[in-house]
């Protein structure tokens, strides 16, 4: 049976641009905040763009043990057991397709692909520039290259636009053979179409028996709207981009400056 809904009992954070300061670390005051929230009865769920293997490093550091959402939705890890419990892949077929439309539209883009599976590698295509350079990628020496494994999502950057401007293109070109979400500075992304946050933090949810509508959702990026709508609470970052600034419940400091930390004090204290 879900837990009936009640104030906050599942705390939903993103990781970058929310819950981790610049240089990839979570504060004292951070752990702190969430140690507090989960001593008084909340489950805390990381829900993050990032594929698994961008992410183990960072859990063993935290002591985390729960379930994450990663790879935009597309995944359901398991922290504690390190196994998948859930994992959707893009059509590399549909994914080179959606592309070619998207260079039909914007001219060339530069791609990258985070690959399925806990040990799933990110492999980038000659003038990609990795937005995370501490996270680990490799080389492809052709596009073709990409598809070599199944895939979960796709990074695109174009030389001249704006984020906003190659999501909104790449969202007009794709139509439904992809979700394209924008999630973090040069992070354009597809995704298998009708997967996003909100679809994993669903599911999660649902295995920790927690419902949606008693969590309270940290975010900074679009790619965190679906997330906070369907979540009862939702803070932005001071950092954040103006759209979910616009849908937030409540606006906190920046990621800088322990806003998650500042909110759960409030909550949990």
């Amino acid at each position: 049976m879900v837990t009936p809904p009640a104030a906050h009992t599942l705390v939903a954070t993103d990781l970058d641009g929310t819950l981790l300061r610049s240089d990839d670390t979570v504060s004292p005051r951070s752990r702190a905040a969430l140690a507090r929230a989960t001593s008084a009865g909340a489950r805390h769920l990381i829900v993050t763009g990032r594929p698994v293997p961008g992410i183990r490093a960072l859990l063993a550091d935290l002591g985390y043990d729960g379930l994450v959402v990663c790879g935009q939705g597309a995944q359901v890890y398991d922290a504690g057991s390190a196994r998948l419990l859930r994992s959707v892949t893009l059509d590399r077929e549909l994914a080179d397709t959606a592309l070619g439309k998207i260079e039909a539209e914007v001219g060339p883009v530069f791609a990258a692909v985070d690959q399925d599976g806990t040990d799933g590698r990110t492999l980038i295509e000659p003038g990609y520039l990795m937005p995370h350079p501490s996270l680990p990628a490799q080389r492809a020496g052709l596009r073709s290259e990409l598809w070599a494994a199944p895939v979960i999502k796709v990074l695109i950057r174009h030389p001249g636009l704006t984020d906003d401007e190659l999501a909104a293109a790449a969202r007009g070109a794709v139509g439904d053979l992809a979700s394209v979400t924008m999630a973090g500075p040069g992070t354009v992304e597809l995704a298998p179409y009708g997967v996003d946050k909100g679809t994993g933090i669903s599911l999660a949810a649902g295995m920790l028996d927690r419902d949606p509508a008693g969590a309270v959702a940290f975010g900074d990026m679009p790619n965190d709207l679906p997330m906070f709508r369907l979540c009862g609470h939702a803070v932005a970052m001071g950092n954040a981009h103006p759209a979910l600034r616009a849908e937030a419940d409540e606006i906190t400091g920046s990621n800088e400056e322990d806003g998650v930390a500042s909110v759960l004090e409030r909550l949990f204290g």
